[in-house]
C-alpha cells in the first residue's frame, strides 16, 4: 500500500479517533504486514474478504499470538471502514471478517513478599547515590505504587507530580486524564531522584520530562522495561515480569487488601470493568492454590 495512504490513515487515527502513538504504530505495522503478504503492486482497491482471511490464516500458521491476530483484524476493520468513507473502496470487505477472540490468560504477578524484595533490590542499588540507580529505583517503586502503564510513567512531566498531595496526573489511553496516588516509599524515591539524580543527567534539551535517559532525553519505555526485568532477576523465585507485570501485581495486591473493584478500575484507567475483573480471577486462583496446599481436606 502506498505510503501516502498509510500516512493519511495515521492522521485519521490520531486526529479523529484519538488513538495513542503506540496503537497507531501497531496498526500501521499490521497494514505493512498485509502489504508484504499481498505484494508490492497491491492497492487498497485490491482488498477483498478472501484475501484478508488468507492473510490472517497465514499469520496464525506462523504461530502469531491470538491477541496479536485480534489486533490485526481490528486494524484491518478500522482501515477498510475508513477507506470506504475516503472513497478508496466501494464496499467494505472486512464487514464479515471475524476477529479472532483473544484468550484471557491469568497474568503473572508477584507475591507480596516478592514485591517487597523487588523494592528492596531497587533501593539497594540506589544507596550509593548513582543518578541512574536513583532513576531505576523510582521506576520500580512508582510502577508498583500506582499501577500505571510504563508509557504513562515515561510520559510524565515534573509538573504532573503533586508532591504535597502525593498524586500523579496521568494522561492515559484516549487522552483520558486521571489522578493516581502514591505512597511514602515512592515519595522518598521521587525526592531522591529530583534532588540528586535528575540534575546530574539533565541537559538543555531535557525539557519538563520527569524521567531521563543517560543522554538527558525523555526516558524511552523500552529502557524502563529493561530496568524492571533486571530488578526482577535479583529476586529469588520471582517470575520474569516487566512493567505490565508490576501493574498486574499492584492491582492484585490492592484487591487482596480489600480495595473496591471500581476504585481499582479508576486507578488503572480501565474503560471497562470487565478488564479489571480479570484480577479477581487472579486472587481467586491464588486463594485456591493456598487452600489446596494448606487445607487437610483440599
Amino acid at each position: 500500500m502506498h505510503p501516502a495512504v498509510l500516512s493519511e490513515f495515521d492522521q485519521y487515527l490520531e486526529l479523529e479517533c484519538g488513538r495513542s502513538e503506540h496503537t497507531r504504530r501497531a496498526y500501521l505495522g499490521d497494514l505493512r504486514s498485509l502489504g508484504e503478504f499481498l505484494g508490492d503492486d497491491t492497492t487498497v482497491g485490491d482488498l477483498n474478504l478472501p484475501t484478508l482471511r488468507s492473510w490472517l490464516a497465514e499469520q496464525a500458521g506462523k504461530g502469531v499470538a491470538r491477541t496479536t491476530l485480534s489486533r490485526r483484524a481490528s486494524a484491518i476493520k478500522t482501515f477498510t471502514a475508513w477507506a470506504v468513507r475516503r472513497g478508496l473502496l466501494e464496499t467494505d470487505p472486512a464487514v464479515r471478517l471475524q476477529t479472532p477472540k483473544a484468550r484471557r490468560s491469568l497474568p503473572a504477578v508477584l507475591r507480596q513478599d516478592q514485591a517487597v524484595d523487588a523494592m528492596a533490590a531497587a533501593n539497594s542499588g540506589a544507596q550509593q547515590g548513582d543518578p541512574m540507580a536513583l532513576r531505576d529505583q523510582l521506576i520500580v517503586e512508582m510502577l508498583y505504587a500506582t499501577g500505571i502503564r510504563v508509557s504513562e510513567l515515561c510520559g510524565l512531566d515534573i509538573d504532573d507530580v503533586d508532591q504535597s498531595r502525593r498524586v500523579l496526573r496521568v494522561l492515559g489511553k484516549g487522552d483520558k486524564q486521571r489522578t493516581v496516588p502514591f505512597g511514602e516509599p515512592a515519595f522518598h524515591a521521587l525526592r531522591a531522584w529530583l534532588s540528586d539524580g535528575r540534575p546530574e543527567l539533565a541537559v538543555a534539551t531535557s525539557g519538563p520530562a520527569l524521567l531521563l535517559g543517560a543522554r538527558g532525553r525523555r526516558l524511552d519505555p523500552r529502557q524502563a522495561r529493561t530496568v524492571v526485568h533486571q530488578t526482577m532477576s535479583a529476586v529469588d523465585g520471582a517470575p520474569d515480569i516487566g512493567p505490565h507485570g508490576l501493574r498486574h501485581s499492584a492491582a492484585t495486591h490492592l484487591l487482596e487488601g480489600g480495595a473496591d473493584l471500581r476504585v481499582v478500575q479508576e486507578l488503572l484507567g480501565h474503560s471497562s470493568l470487565a478488564t479489571t475483573q480479570l484480577y479477581t480471577h487472579v486472587t481467586v486462583a491464588r486463594l485456591r492454590a493456598v487452600h489446596d496446599q494448606a487445607h487437610p481436606r483440599a
